[in-house]
Order: structure tokens, then sequence, then C-alpha cells
């Protein structure tokens, strides 16, 4: 954490930025310059709808997204990203809350920092903001500049997905996608093909198992069959009863003496 000098976080009036690195890869800043700021805001207010279905359900106020405290701004030379949200959270009383955002990117990673507060505050932060990066930098090997896209992981997220909170870089993939599939359309023919012919030959192979005869299989032929072999083997046992050896007479004098 970053406090302000001579100041008490726990008071009004103050604040500190909470830093982070995270571990994403090398963040590409191709899209920079084409993000359209306003249409961004517009697409999270209308997103916050169903996210605050889930807030109330679990216990938390609504949150709405007001506006930009700060418009996002992504100074090239740097490599440093600033935006700033003005949020209202449910009935809230007196300023809203500001959350202002600051992102370093680094070779491996993006240094995260972040202040929240209120919007009473925004000026404080803005007047400061400038010592804060200066206190938040990489060291030699892991900056920007310093990518080696031999080696180093290209992360999945974009300028406009670190301001989004959302990996929009998935538009980036589908835009791969499509170029690769409209180069490649004989392939998806011949894959569409194969996967034509893969349904005919499984529906074909029901269709002979339906056709099996199976008229000798009856279950109740084979439930008699097992009952006869039981009833065979019960006549058996009972005959060789019935053969079983009597006592010799001799020994039955023998006993009749010794009484």
């Amino acid at each position: 954490m970053i406090f302000l000098e001579n100041s008490d976080p726990f008071t009004d009036g103050s604040y500190v930025f909470v830093v982070e690195y995270e571990d994403m890869g090398y963040v590409k800043d191709d899209d920079a310059e084409k993000i359209d700021y306003d249409d961004m805001l517009k697409n999270m207010q209308d997103d916050e709808k169903e996210t605050n279905k889930v807030r109330v359900k679990d216990g938390y106020p609504t949150l709405h997204f007001v506006g930009w405290a700060q418009k996002p701004y992504y100074d090239k030379e740097k490599r440093v990203l600033h935006w700033a949200k003005e949020i209202k959270f449910g009935d809230q009383e007196g300023a809203n809350t500001l959350n202002y955002d600051v992102r370093v990117l680094g070779r491996h990673g993006v240094l995260s920092l972040k202040a929240v507060c209120t919007m009473d505050e925004l000026p404080l932060v803005k007047a400061n903001i400038d010592k804060v990066l200066n206190m938040s930098s990489f060291t030699s090997g892991n900056a920007y500049s310093d990518f080696d896209p031999k080696i180093d992981k290209i992360a999945v997220w974009t300028i406009g997905g670190l301001v989004a909170g959302k990996i929009l870089a998935k538009a980036g993939l589908f835009a791969v996608l499509l170029k690769f599939l409209a180069a490649g359309w004989k392939f998806i023919a011949i894959g569409f093909v194969a996967f034509i012919g893969f349904l005919k030959n499984l529906f074909s192979r029901k269709k002979k198992e339906k056709n099996i005869d199976t008229t000798d299989l009856n279950p109740v032929d084979e439930q008699q069959d097992t009952v006869a072999v039981e009833e065979e083997a019960q006549a058996a046992e009972g005959l060789a009863a019935d053969h079983t050896p009597a006592p010799e007479a001799g020994n039955s004098d023998t006993t009749s003496n010794n009484v």
C-alpha cells in the first residue's frame, strides 16, 4: 500500500493506493487509440442490470456506474493506463465513491494501483498521481521495452479489456478465426462432409442393430431351462439318499449285548 505522507488513512479526506502485481503476460497496446470509451461506458451500464440482480440476491446493495470520473487515458511513452469511475452504491448518501485505477505495463505482467475513496478526494488523487507513479516502476530487464517475442508470454488482455474488466481480446481472437476461416473455407467444407458421413454411418449402424433377429432369444425359455436343470439336480440328490447303506447286523447285536 502507498499512504499519503502525514495522513491517517482511516479519516475522511484521505486515501491509500493498493498496489498489486498481475502476472498476466505482455499486454499489447495496439488497441489503445481505437477504443470508444463512451460506447464502453454505455455497455458497462447496460451490464449492471444482470449484475445487480445477483448482488441483491446475495444481500449486497446495487452498484451504479455513474460515469467516468477520469476518462481512460493511455500514456504510450510511459506505458501507463489511467481511468477512474464514479460509483453509487444502493441508497448511498453524500458523495459517491471514487475508484481510481492505474496500470503500469511491464514485460511479464501489469502493476496495478487502485485508490478507493469518495469523489471529494478526486482533486487530491490527481495531484499526487505523479508521485505515486515515481514510486512504481519495473526493474531493468522487466520493463515493457524488454519484451522478447521469442520467449515471453503474450497476455489475452488488451488495453480496453483492462479498463472494462473483461477479456475483450476475444473479439480479436474471433477476428483471427474469421480471417483463417475465410482463407481456409475448403477445409471447412471437407470437415462438414466428413461430419455428415459420420452421422450417416452412425444411423446406419443403429438401423442394423434394430434389424437383428432376436426371436430365438426368449427370456421365458431360458427361465424354463434353468428350472429344469434345478429339478434334475434335486432328483439326483434324492436318489443318492435312498441308496445310503444301512448299519450292519453284527454291529447292532454287539451293542445289544453290552447293555
